[in-house]
């Protein structure tokens, strides 16, 4: 049997690793049941469909500002053979699974330069089993980049070995492919003028030999800066999208804070049994062989040029480790920890104690306190595990069970008996593998956060609700009030082709993706854009707040979200005063006013907040001078109120106003704990009118 196994060639067991890889995250990203790294997954979504729709890359029908076309380019076929959403997204979803289980490809044949095939096809395996193999559960460039990286190492490896002008003409071409998939993709760079170098030390090398030896790497980097300086010049944005990341000025000591975290994470990621055998196999790196030379020189200049960057990242953009820039990297460790195996496992007592220490405190000066944060659940997926361990052993012996495995870790590296040796990698393989469901299944993890963004966005049955209810060819305008959650425009839109442009009422959603300001005009209802044009959309969407004189044609009743069939211009049968701008909260009182009014019912659903109220809160409704109804509102429960209404004498306008006590104001109530200055009542959650019959 054994001899059977050997005898299989192993480009077949790679092409079993991929697609075994393929299978196993595709039926893993089926509990993947909407995006939720917003804006990212809507900005390549939007693209894509650009793409197949106009033949350009467009955002919400605007000119693209700039952003990576590689991704939005591979994934654009599925939305072409897709028509509905929905299937698109699965479709979106295995892609990714094969585009990410691809990494495995390039891995093996760069380990396969410094190790045997059995350790070169382990080195696969570890590739495809990273905790950030969860992102081919999402619609970002992650899964394109993560094979791509992969190659441009391999190229750099052969190049230093060969610095042919065909190698390294396709190597800064697959930089360009890179830069095009992932802006990040820049620092790149840099690694490619600091590896000869690196090598050079490595084998005695002079400077000028050196320079020398890579004149065509060189070269080209200097003439392919100045290109990029003319274009600079002439373009003024080469970074496109981008573009606040080099114009923004940079603090360099909270960049070095940021550093030395980053640093300290990816011995974390990678379990520290890499990174110390990468620094064993460094400090011996003139005595060993000319291939493990080249590529250690290649995996320093990698991570040495990767992680600066995204800790300068971090640091000015983001207040968070940037696990999700610099992943990429962890497959080279996990082949110079194959490589040192390889090579006997040496352990010089000093340089190996070191080694394994430093790198085992390097985890132990991460402060989780502060980064295990909901930004975890999207960039920084290693803690997700001890954040699931945090829940049950609490918050003040996190950072103590982190550093037990870290010591732990750093133990079985040294004491290991030799024989022995390839049970380390085997170790590593085995945690991320019990890491899988902490960060799909846990309570922070993937699968929970998919779950939260669709209620948080759509809370009926069908996602694509809309285009369901539209006619072939409908577009409707989405009406963001701000009194609903942002991922109602967002989810809407990434699961309908109905769903055009999006208008917002008091500010637009966050993200910065195009959307044009409209006004209502308090009296005669008309809504116009700035510029005094009217309205002119055939359908449109909005939530309860605003309703036009129109038709409804389907509602998402979890948000009070409806489909209007109106006849332009467009006109607001409503107004709502006094609730707070972009929020549900009340004040004391709150008047509902509806235009061409016939008589009928409203109702409106209302909910408290137990942490400002210790008592019931009574809501009131009065009209033409009468009291119509009043509800009894608990501090933790939600309540209806539903009054009959009928014009005001000599008008066709019904008005209704709700009075609320007792209101509250947190920065009192709550001693400072909510500084919010507010006098709140209730939230309005949503109104529903129907008229008689």
């Amino acid at each position: 049997m054994g001899r059977a196994l050997r005898s299989i060639p192993s480009w077949a067991w790679l092409t079993v690793i991929v697609a075994v890889s393929t299978i196993l995250r595709t039926v893993l990203a089926r509990d993947m049941v909407a995006p939720f790294i917003l804006v990212d997954e809507i900005i390549w979504s939007e693209i894509s469909r650009g793409i197949v729709d106009a033949g350009e890359p467009l955002i919400r029908d605007e000119p693209d500002p700039g952003y990576c076309a590689v991704y939005p380019l591979l994934i654009s076929p599925v939305y072409a053979l897709f028509d509905n959403l929905v299937d698109a997204y699965a479709g979106v979803k295995t892609l990714n699974a094969l585009l990410m289980s691809l990494a495995a490809v390039p891995a093996f044949v760069l380990a396969r330069r410094v190790v045997r095939d059995g350790l070169a096809l382990l080195a696969a395996v570890m590739t495809v089993a990273i905790p950030s193999m969860a992102y081919t559960g999402t619609v970002m460039t992650e899964n394109p980049f993560y094979p791509l990286f992969l190659l441009v190492a391999l190229v750099l490896v052969v190049a230093l070995e060969r610095p042919t002008p065909p190698i390294v003409v396709g190597l800064y071409a697959l930089v360009g492919l890179a830069f095009a998939t992932r802006v990040q993709a820049a620092a790149i760079v840099p690694a490619l003028l600091l590896a000869p170098l690196v090598l050079a030390v490595f084998e005695r090398r002079g400077l000028t030999a050196t320079i020398s030896r890579y004149r065509w790497l060189y070269g080209i980097a200097a003439g392919g800066a100045l290109v990029v300086l003319a274009i600079q010049l002439a373009a003024g944005n080469l970074l496109g999208a981008y573009s606040p990341v080099g114009e923004q000025s940079y603090d360099v000591v909270e960049v070095l804070r940021y550093l030395w975290w980053h640093v300290a994470e990816l011995s974390l990621y990678v379990l520290v049994i890499p990174l110390a055998a990468t620094i064993v196999l460094v400090a011996r790196a003139r005595s060993l062989d000319a291939r493990l030379q080249a590529f250690l020189a290649a995996t320093v200049a990698l991570v040495v040029s990767v992680v600066p960057v995204v800790a300068a990242f971090a640091a000015e953009f983001s207040d968070r480790i940037q696990e999700r820039n610099m992943f990429y990297v962890a497959p080279l460790l996990c082949i110079a920890l194959l490589a040192w195996i390889e090579r006997g496992a040496p352990r010089p007592r000093l340089l190996a104690s070191v080694a394994a220490v430093s790198s085992a405190v390097l985890v132990t000066a991460i402060p989780l306190d502060r980064f295990i944060t909901l930004s975890a659940v999207t960039d920084t997926l290693m803690l997700l595990p001890f954040w699931s361990l945090q829940d049950r052993i609490g918050a003040d012996w996190i950072e103590l069970a982190a550093a037990a495995l870290a010591l732990a870790l750093a133990a079985a590296f040294v004491l290991l008996p030799k024989r022995y040796a390839l049970a380390l990698p085997l170790l590593v393989l085995g945690l991320w593998i019990l890491a899988i469901r902490p960060i799909w299944w846990g309570k922070h993890g993937f699968e929970r956060a998919s779950v939260g963004a669709l209620f948080q966005g759509i809370r009926t049955a069908d996602r694509d609700w809309i285009d369901r209810a539209l006619p072939p060819g409908g577009v409707a305008a989405f009406i963001w009030s701000g009194r609903t959650d942002r991922l109602t425009v967002n989810l809407s839109e990434f699961f309908n082709r109905g769903v055009g442009p999006v208008y917002y009422l008091a500010a637009p959603t966050p993200g910065g993706l195009p959307e044009r300001e409209i006004r209502i005009d308090p009296e005669t209802g008309a809504v116009t854009f700035p510029d005094g044009s009217p309205v002119r959309d055939a359908y449109v969407i909005a939530d309860s707040s605003f309703e036009p004189a129109g038709e409804p044609l389907a509602t998402d009743e979890g948000w009070g979200i409806t489909l209007w069939r109106v006849k332009p211009p467009l006109a607001s049968a409503t107004r709502i005063e006094g609730l707070y701008p972009r929020d549900t909260w009340s004040g004391p009182e709150v008047t509902y006013t509806r235009r061409r009014c016939e008589p009928g019912r409203l109702a409106v659903e209302l909910s408290s907040d137990a942490n400002l109220f210790l008592q019931a809160q009574t809501i009131t409704a009065r009209s033409n001078g009468r009291v119509l109804g009043r509800v009894r509102l608990q501090p933790d429960g939600h309540a209806v109120l539903s009054v009959p209404i009928e014009p005001v004498p000599g008008t066709t306008d019904c008005r209704v106003v709700y009075t609320v006590s007792p209101t509250a104001v947190p920065a009192e109530v709550t001693l400072g704990g909510n500084p919010d200055p507010r006098e709140l009542g209730a939230h309005f959650n949503r109104f529903v009118y129907r008229p008689t019959g």
